[in-house]
């Protein structure tokens, strides 16, 4: 089996190794355009279970990351002069560099051929190749080739980032939600060594344009936002990697090969980086790749396994990370509205992935504090007693309509048969 990698991202390195350690006669090529030690951002960060499918993947490579990574349970959330913080969440962050580095001495040991500052040719020049992998990033050239057959669609969305580091090592995964003059900003920071960490500024178009920084370069830009967030650097400094001012691009694929050319990573897909899964999924579709390829001899149907199967796992991330990144376009609308450890709840629960319940087995202590300060809302509203120590579950709280106090807020709907006339019950709905 001959297989060209387009493409030398944690995604590509990675399913080059994974089928080479399966396969050893494999030849395998990787060709990246830049050079070894060149990467853009600073930190991945990868949850438990994530490091876990790495452990059974490739054992060796999972005991490099794991010797290099920050580990933290912790999320803190600083709003309006407070900081909340919850804990039981498992994340690491590791430095990219430091990622690339692992992956292509282990390709390198295993007799990989990495051809770095190389422009790979066009997929229709590898006429002897058995399989061509394009990895090649968010504005895949591979893609863009094939793009009548692909079909991608990429959904630009509004808000600004900028993706910048910090020599201040953060305790927790922590957001900052921060208000001056020009508007709100979210912050989000997570420590990838033990001396630095990534930062994320976003904000609406609106606000960043009141600030000024349509045409600020990375200097400027660092100015404004160390004046910005100055409290919370405690006496460090932002750095800067080829960060400019963007906003985030939704990547979705109609389709996911062509002939012997199948998308993976970035090029096929894209999840906003609040839920921090990126690599995550180039790497998880690396490991997917190479099971359907060791599952069959027929290229063709592998690849159709691979899309089969791992499409409906990326589908599934990217709406968690839609219905997340569209929490973060509309913080003006909780910022103003919902007190602090309400506004931390539905911040930790955005995604729909985490609910109360889970969130519950993962953080008692700050379960318990919000179902207290939901009982004393229902109370008030209510007009009833309810006891906070503990506290009744929200959904089992009274709610009062004028002079009706319902007993909980368990809401069902009809079926037909239920239909009252004129809205009056009768024996029929009181035996039911």
């Amino acid at each position: 089996m001959k297989i060209s990698v387009i493409g030398g991202g944690p995604g590509g390195l990675y399913f080059a190794l994974l089928y080479k350690i399966a396969r050893p006669d494999a030849e395998i090529i990787v060709y990246e355009r830049n050079r070894p030690d060149d990467t853009f951002g600073f930190g991945v960060v990868f949850s438990d279970a994530t490091l876990d499918g790495f452990a059974q993947a490739d054992p060796a490579t999972y005991r490099e990351i794991t010797e290099s990574f920050a580990h933290w349970d912790d999320i803190q959330v600083h709003v309006k002069g407070e900081v909340l913080t919850s804990t039981g969440h498992g994340f690491s962050g590791l430095s990219r560099k430091k990622l690339l580095q692992i992956l292509q001495r282990r390709c390198v040991a295993l007799g990989i051929d990495l051809r770095f500052q190389e422009e790979a040719p066009p997929p229709d020049a590898y006429g002897d190749s058995d399989l061509v992998v394009a990895a090649d990033g968010i504005n895949s050239a591979v893609r863009d080739l094939y793009a009548d057959h692909f079909q991608p669609k990429i959904e630009w969305r509004g808000n600004k980032f900028i993706w910048l580091g910090s020599t201040c090592p953060f305790p927790a995964f922590t957001f900052v939600f921060l208000e001056n003059e020009h508007g709100l900003w979210r912050v989000h920071a997570y420590q990838f060594d033990r001396e630095q960490s990534t930062i994320i500024f976003e904000c609406t178009e609106e606000t960043w344009t009141r600030a000024g920084l349509e045409d600020a370069d990375e200097d400027a830009s660092i100015t404004y936002l160390e004046g910005l967030f100055s409290e919370h650097l405690n006496g460090h400094r932002l750095l800067k990697n080829k960060s400019i001012w963007r906003n985030f691009p939704i990547v979705t694929n109609q389709r996911w090969r062509h002939s012997n050319v199948v998308l993976l990573g970035d090029a096929v897909h894209s999840a906003h980086f609040s839920i921090g899964s990126g690599t995550k999924l180039a790497m998880e579709d690396a490991i997917a790749l190479r099971d359907a390829m060791i599952a069959s001899d027929d290229v063709d149907a592998a690849l159709e396994t691979y899309e089969t199967e791992r499409r409906p796992v990326v589908e599934s991330t990217q709406r968690a990370a839609k219905v997340s990144l569209m929490w973060f376009e509309n913080v003006e609308r909780y910022y103003g509205e919902l007190e602090t450890i309400q506004f931390a709840f539905s911040l930790l629960t955005r995604s729909l992935r985490i609910s109360h319940e889970n969130l519950k087995v993962r953080d008692q202590i700050f379960v318990d504090r919000v179902d207290q300060w939901f009982a004393r809302q229902a109370a008030n509203q209510s007009r009833i007693n309810i006891a906070t120590e503990p506290a009744p579950p929200p959904l089992f709280t009274p709610y009062r309509l004028r002079e009706m106090v319902l007993d909980n807020r368990v809401v069902v709907s009809p079926m037909c048969q239920y239909s009252a006339e004129d809205g009056t019950v009768d024996d029929w709905h009181l035996v039911h």
